[in-house]
């Protein structure tokens, strides 16, 4: 994969789209002249965390035995489970109900843009990228951005989509997830089966 590649990969795990009304939602209480400031606060929170995994991911993995074709394997399995979250929501939301006041790392900076799913998936490319490593920090880095932009203007972009262009956004990029992650089983079973 090269560095756009794992960028839109890295962008779509993310879904910042998805993420709009978690924004909104969680920042609805709070004084609307601190809105953008917590918001770019939360956001700097989640890079920390998505560069702190991508840099000790792989000795995670490594602690625990597993290779390099069982990581992809296996991310390639959370990003097809991601996918058809994004496609077919669940009706009760991402976080269910949010708490009042302003939001200190949780919800926002994780589970919300830093999550499991998009930790998992550094992890994994860190274990299995076969390029430079200044690579996957690039890729990181303007994923964050693409994301971030698009979080904090989620207010206008919420009044300009609608709720049904929101959700039509989101269900597009769950389609382009599926076929990424189809992609990175069938690279990696035909490694396997190749070895075998």
């Amino acid at each position: 994969m090269d560095i756009f590649s794992i960028a839109v990969l890295i962008f779509l795990v993310t879904d910042p789209f998805g993420n709009i009304a978690i924004y909104i939602a969680a920042l609805k209480n709070v004084d609307p002249r601190r809105r953008l400031w917590i918001a770019a606060r939360e956001l700097l929170f989640a890079l920390g965390l998505l560069l702190l995994f991508l840099t000790f991911g792989d000795k995670f993995l490594t602690s625990l035995g597993l290779s390099r074709e069982a990581t992809a394997i296996a991310g390639g399995i959370i990003l097809f489970v991601i996918a058809m979250r994004l496609i077919f929501p669940s009706p009760q939301g991402l976080l269910g109900d949010v708490p009042d006041g302003e939001p200190m790392l949780v919800p926002l900076a994780t589970p919300a843009v830093a999550g499991p799913s998009a930790l998992a998936v550094l992890m994994t490319l860190r274990n299995t990228h076969t390029g430079p490593l200044w690579e996957l920090y690039l890729a990181l880095i303007l994923a964050w951005a693409a994301t971030a932009f698009i979080l904090l203007q989620a207010s206008f972009l919420q009044r300009f989509l609608g709720n049904r262009g929101l959700m039509a956004v989101e269900r597009l990029m769950g389609m382009l997830l599926i076929m990424l992650s189809v992609d990175m089983l069938l690279d990696n079973l035909q490694s396997v089966f190749g070895h075998a």
